[in-house]
């Protein structure tokens, strides 16, 4: 430590405080949870198969993409070494885990572990609700300006995963690596086959095939859930790094302490959504070290606290602060990498911008 009291603001210094337990993680407890996220996730879209009343399915529907977020969670530490000692164990149960969010592990894990992980809330670095300056928002056309206030607002979080992380980073774009390609490939034969077979046999009937029907299954087993899961990652995506006090740097400015320790933040939630979520909310600390099991992240954040309690941000207002930030971090200052609202950064110089921003916000 620094003088011999203060902490170094570095994350070596951070990770060297880090004990053993924080990294205890037993196959039998990886195994444990993915097979109690699928029976869960196989449960709920029983379910939906057979219930046709929409006060039922609404809540099934939300259920759906909670269900799917915790298998990705699996997933997601699968890819990060965290939940498994075996590559070959971690490989096959993230693939499987990963399935139901459309999402390929190699190919997700290249954009998630190196650049995300790498880079976080670095500027022209993380591609991860990467802001925009005015000028940049300037110089894009009306439907570009339109779909911004749309995936910056509060409604948007699910429609920006959508877009510009599943579309364009998981189906459009591919890795540089051949098994990013495999896994991709995979992904997308699952999903046009798990469609294809919801759309055939949802159609089935005693009269014959009912290709409205079918269209119905689609959606309200295929469609809907997968659109649901994305406004749940998007939301805990959107909160884990996006506050009007947390500024993105550029590079010259940026170290990896000030990404993964002030430019991430840990909220504590109820433990009916921790079910589903597998404490994705305590952030910081995976951050910090990716190989924590996410069931002891709770044990690494007081362990960080310990010595690094200044710079932990801890909050437990996640809906209000994803709100207030969906309000005022729309645009980011270049100079001092503060967020702006579209009002402030263009100084109600024109008034449709001014207006545009009333119905965003």
């Amino acid at each position: 430590m620094k003088n011999g009291n203060e902490p170094k603001e570095t994350l070596g210094g951070v990770r060297e405080i880090l004990s053993e337990k924080s990294f205890d993680n037993p196959t039998y407890l990886g195994i444990s949870y993915f097979l109690r996220d699928l029976f869960f996730f196989g449960l709920i879209m029983f379910l939906i198969w057979n219930v046709d009343s929409w006060y039922f399915l609404l809540p099934l529907w939300t259920f759906a993409g909670l269900s799917i977020a915790s298998l990705f969670i699996i997933g997601h530490d699968s890819a990060h070494g965290s939940l498994f000692k075996s590559e070959k164990l971690s490989y096959w149960i993230g693939q499987i885990a990963m399935l139901p969010s459309l999402h390929a592990y190699n190919q997700w894990a290249y954009g998630h572990n190196r650049i995300h992980h790498g880079h976080t809330i670095k500027l022209k670095g993380d591609f991860v609700w990467h802001p925009i300056t005015p000028n940049q928002y300037k110089k894009f056309g009306l439907l570009r300006k339109g779909f911004h206030r749309l995936a910056w607002s509060a409604f948007g979080a699910g429609i920006y995963y959508l877009v510009e992380i599943w579309l364009k980073g998981m189906v459009l774009f591919t890795a540089p690596m051949k098994e990013a390609l495999r896994d991709k490939l995979l992904m997308l034969a699952f999903a046009f086959g798990s469609a294809g077979a919801v759309f055939y046999f949802g159609g089935n009937s005693p009269l014959g095939f009912n290709a409205q029907l079918g269209a119905w299954f689609f959606l309200k087993v295929w469609l809907l859930p997968f659109i649901s899961w994305n406004y749940f990652i998007g939301v805990s995506v959107y909160v884990h790094h996006i506050r009007p006090e947390v500024p993105w740097k550029e590079a010259d400015e940026w170290t990896p302490f000030y990404g993964q320790m002030r430019g991430t933040v840990n909220y504590h939630v109820p433990g009916f959504l921790n079910f589903f979520m597998h404490n994705i909310f305590i952030h910081s600390p995976h951050h910090v070290h990716m190989k924590i099991p996410f069931y002891k992240l709770g044990v690494a954040l007081e362990e960080i606290k310990v010595h690094y309690g200044k710079y932990v941000v801890e909050r437990e207002s996640l809906w209000k602060d994803y709100f207030e930030s969906t309000s005022k971090c729309k645009l980011i200052d270049p100079d001092t990498g503060r967020w702006m609202t579209y009002s402030e950064a263009f100084n109600d110089e024109d008034e449709s911008e001014a207006e545009l921003d009333t119905v965003a916000t």
